[in-house]
């Protein structure tokens, strides 16, 4: 499908262009002010800085976990492994009990680490940027671990991975 300098874009047909892009898939964590653990799942996770070490992700303005980066300072990124395919469905759910049968514990800035991930990023909230319907969340990390594996990998509306 190409379009000429002055059709719109259908909203639909660039969401499928979009997903034309292969990206890991990610779980970001936090904790709403009851100190219970909250998350979603993120495709657009990447590195930004190695000095400072920086990373960011965009998240729908009117997601249920949006309120939440605009009020806490801290997050964590967990990167998904090809086995944790169920997991990643779970927390693109728009539900409440989101870890109900998640193994995890808090991490060294207090945000849940989900256990079994190829690793994760504790980080701070370092900025946080308009970006049309999303928004764009800047985050200094701060600790971080990584385990061998493969990844969990998102393409054209499915999950999948590498096969070694």
């Amino acid at each position: 499908m190409q379009l000429g300098p002055s059709e719109p874009l259908d909203p639909r047909a660039l969401r499928d262009a979009f997903g034309s892009f292969a990206t890991g898939v990610t779980v970001v964590t936090l904790c709403d002010n009851q100190q219970n653990p909250i998350g979603v799942t993120v495709g657009s996770f990447t590195s930004l800085s190695l000095d400072p070490a920086l990373c960011l992700f965009s998240l729908k303005k009117n997601s249920n976990t949006a309120q939440w980066i605009d009020q806490k300072p801290n997050f964590v990124v967990n990167i998904l492994g090809r086995d944790q395919e169920p997991l990643a469905w779970q927390f693109a759910r728009s539900a409440d009990e989101k870890f109900v049968g998640i193994a995890w514990q808090a991490g060294a800035n207090g945000m849940p680490v989900i256990e079994g991930c190829l690793g994760h990023f504790e980080c701070q909230r370092w900025a946080v940027y308009d970006g049309g319907d999303h928004m764009i969340v800047v985050g200094q990390i701060t600790a971080m671990t990584r385990h061998p594996g493969l990844p969990l990998v998102f393409f054209r509306g499915q999950m999948g991975g590498f096969s070694g």
